[in-house]
């Protein structure tokens, strides 16, 4: 049962491998594709401005690696996470920039046929009623120790960040923003998107740095 009106039963979808939107954050996109700028074009006429983040499922070969592109469309993964548009312009060549400002996670019931270019799907918010209300806080976050594992992390990878924001941010937007921004495979960004509550979220961030700093691969880790 849909509990907020401006959560429709069907919604745009935008399968991205690697990019992940998470509630009461901001994703930015570059859209050039036609498919994709017809997606936003329909998006902007309606109320709601909604489109679903949603990663593509890994298409695995017969001798275990990830299978070439095909011309079918990839499965997409069970959970997603739907944004707003709340910012967008054009370029001089035809392409947008855009804002999306994540709402809520949703399940994925099943693909609907229809005259798009792009897809569209029958989604469910069940079981995601946290998403819409405060923000969460993370009651055994032990800051110091997770920025001192993150100033290791960022260190191997070569990465710079400004240490004096990340000290100030709250709990969600450090946790949130650095679960998108890092740049893990796929199926760790699915993992970070489906953990349940912000603790789990960091939890799992901490384990994936701490498995990278090991040089180990997070294939094995997430078996």
């Amino acid at each position: 049962m849909i509990q907020n009106p401006d959560l429709p039963e069907v919604i745009p979808v935008f399968p991205l491998p690697g990019a992940l939107l998470l509630p009461r954050a901001r994703l930015p996109l570059h859209l050039f594709e036609p498919r994709y700028l017809q997606m936003l074009d329909d998006c902007l006429k309606t109320p709601g401005r909604l489109i679903g983040m949603i990663q593509p499922q890994p298409q695995p070969r017969a001798d275990g690696a990830e299978a070439e592109a095909t011309d079918t469309p990839p499965a997409l993964q069970r959970i997603g996470c739907v944004g707003r548009v709340t910012q967008f312009s054009e370029t001089e060549d035809g392409r947008y920039m855009i804002t999306l400002a994540g709402l809520s996670r949703f399940r994925l019931i099943e693909e609907v046929e229809g005259f798009t270019p792009y897809r569209r799907a029958k989604v469910s918010w069940e079981g995601f009623g946290r998403d819409l209300g405060p923000t969460e806080t993370d009651p055994e976050f032990d800051r110091a120790s997770f920025l001192n594992l993150l100033s290791q992390f960022f260190a191997a990878e070569e990465l710079q960040t400004d240490w004096d924001s990340l000290k100030e941010a709250d709990d969600e937007l450090l946790i949130n923003s650095l679960s998108m921004l890092l740049g893990f495979d796929p199926e760790d960004k699915q993992a970070l998107l489906e953990a349940p509550s912000l603790s789990t979220r960091r939890e799992t961030l901490v384990t994936l740095m701490e498995f990278t700093l090991r040089g180990g691969s997070n294939d094995e880790m997430l078996q």
